[in-house]
């Protein structure tokens, strides 16, 4: 079967959140990139923030991923579901552990600063350093991003309760 190795880095570090949407999904393995710095900038259509890698090439900048393997033909659903084309635009890297990576970048015109995510999102985001054991600085960094309750509370739940499965 034909495989892509997908470079997550929000909310798909955590297992459970990305097997939903693609079931074939694996970890291989954490990988840190200097130069990107992890934002929760990127617009969502539900009006909060969402995270995007920003490479920018700064000395001391960290960024942390996990390479996911996934089955090639599962990758339509997770460009749905990241909302490729969307806000979203597909990139890839080379990494010397893995090889050819593609990850999703946020397109300029999505991209606000003054956003804040939802606090279940960024629950995700925490959820998966820790499970992936993310050096505790990096976690410590995400846990002090401010955060917005989500005014859909049936969104929370659905969010919740694949939170709990991990």
């Amino acid at each position: 079967m034909y495989t892509l190795h997908y470079l997550a880095y929000g909310s798909n570090l955590h297992p459970p959140r990305l097997r939903e949407r693609v079931p074939s999904a694996e970890p291989l393995g954490v990988v840190a990139l200097p130069g990107w710095s992890l934002r929760f900038h990127k617009r969502s259509e539900d009006g909060s923030g969402k995270c995007n890698l920003l490479q920018t090439g700064q000395k001391g900048e960290l960024a942390y991923g996990v390479v996911y393997r996934i089955l090639a033909r599962e990758k339509v659903r997770l460009d749905r579901a990241e909302g490729l084309g969307l806000g979203y635009r597909e990139h890839s890297l080379e990494l010397p552990e893995f090889g050819r990576v593609f990850l999703y970048l946020a397109t300029d015109g999505h991209i606000d600063e003054t956003l804040r995510p939802y606090d279940w999102y960024k629950a995700f985001v925490l959820a998966g350093a820790e499970h992936h054991g993310l050096p505790a600085d990096y976690r410590r960094a995400i846990e002090a991003v401010p955060h917005q309750p989500d005014p859909d509370p049936q969104r929370t739940l659905a969010a919740r309760s694949i939170l709990m499965s991990l």
